[in-house]
């Protein structure tokens, strides 16, 4: 099996906030990403730069706006972020990886972040965007230069992950308070950058490195990434059914031409366990997509929790939008979407019912039973997936 070698195997990754909803994501990962990797802001609001939590800070733009926003204007943002160029792209180099995330709608992340991953793209650094799209209530202005800008971005990266802001009412209740939403919406984009992040230095049992992750980031287009934890006697089952209904993104994983997913759990991981989650993930996408999987201890997870991180990418037409799903409840009360579920549910008894999960966010306690999941893995069944023995093979 791989190791990854301290000295010579770990690449290099940095991770750029740009605009009001890029620095907060950036301001959050703070705490919780590894040393290793190394945080970005850019933004052409002087104030909102000064509370950004980041290695790195560049203010973009300083002669064009005198330390103010762009006023919802993305050329002012794009020209902004083409004053600062040199800067920008000294920031970036010496990286294997970079992450671009913004929320679009406005003028600074939506202008500067083209801009930003097209310096990344000469450098010859893999570059993966996650962006988040504007609520429907702030109108068809802001949707029609989110749309735009990302259609440009599109074309300056790898991969791209977008987030529609919407989906975060499934997650949410009457009672949420403004401020927990906003910090929901930056919780989901720390994740899914974090989520990628884990896979590449995190030490294996089956390793994940950096060269698995640029095989199938480069399959290029849009992408989605799920998460799911869970504990308990069907935690496999629970997890992978969490990662593979990522709700909070666009798609389900059945169109991904390349797929890579990561198993981590503590000493009870079971060889078992692996094989399941494996089963249910290769069943739900189509036989010709790449497979890459990988397996680690993670300490940091709370005794018997077990997690899947799965990222779907090479969405190059048009994405298998997903219907309503069954979401966890985030702050501990019932979701408005679970409230309509549960009084249709005796009308709903063929439909087929999924079990999502937010980025990262742990599967409430008491649930049932996933049931997505209608047939369980014999427990005399213990052979390693056709895909994972050609793995060993190559």
């Amino acid at each position: 099996m791989k190791k990854k070698s301290e000295k010579y195997n770990l690449a290099k990754i940095k991770v750029v906030g740009i605009g009001g909803a890029g620095n907060n994501a950036v301001s959050r990962m703070h705490d919780n990403f590894p040393k290793s990797v190394d945080l970005i802001a850019i933004n052409t609001d002087v104030q909102d730069l000064k509370y950004a939590k980041a290695k790195k800070k560049i203010h973009i733009g300083e002669n064009l706006t005198k330390g103010l926003g762009t006023g919802m204007n993305p050329d002012l943002g794009r020209q902004a972020a083409e004053e600062n160029r040199s800067e920008i792209s000294d920031a970036l180099k010496g990286a294997d990886m970079v992450f671009i995330t913004a929320g679009y709608g406005g003028g600074t992340g939506t202008g500067a972040s083209p801009i930003v991953a097209e310096i990344s793209k000469e450098l010859g650094i893999l570059t993966v965007a996650v962006v988040t799209k504007p609520f429907a209530f702030e109108g068809t202005q802001r949707a029609q230069i989110a749309q735009e800008g990302i259609i440009k971005l599109k074309e300056q990266v790898h991969t791209l992950i977008t987030i529609p802001n919407d989906r975060i009412f499934s997650l949410i209740t009457k009672d949420t308070s403004l401020i927990k939403a906003f910090e929901a919406i930056d919780e989901v984009l720390k994740n899914s950058v974090l989520g990628i992040t884990e896979l590449i230095v995190a030490p294996g049992i089956v390793n994940v490195d950096f060269a698995d992750v640029k095989a199938v980031m480069n399959e290029g287009g849009s992408a989605i990434i799920g998460v799911g934890v869970a504990n308990g006697p069907e935690r496999a089952t629970k997890a992978a059914n969490l990662a593979i209904n990522s709700p909070l993104l666009e798609a389900s994983i059945d169109g991904a031409k390349g797929l890579l997913f990561s198993i981590s759990g503590r000493r009870d991981l079971k060889m078992n366990e692996i094989n399941e989650i494996a089963r249910l993930i290769s069943e739900n996408v189509d036989q010709s997509a790449r497979i890459i999987f990988g397996a680690y201890h993670d300490r940091k997870l709370n005794k018997g929790q077990l997690k899947v991180t799965l990222i779907a990418t090479g969405f190059n037409g048009s994405f298998n939008h997903k219907s309503d799903t069954l979401l966890p409840s985030l702050f501990g009360q019932k979701t408005i979407l679970e409230n309509k579920l549960e009084t249709n549910r005796t009308e709903e008894k063929t439909k087929e019912e999924s079990l999502g999960q937010g980025l990262g966010f742990e599967e409430p306690k008491k649930r049932g039973k996933v049931d997505s999941v209608k047939d369980k893995i014999s427990e005399e069944i213990w052979d390693i997936p056709a895909f994972l023995r050609r793995k060993k093979r190559r």
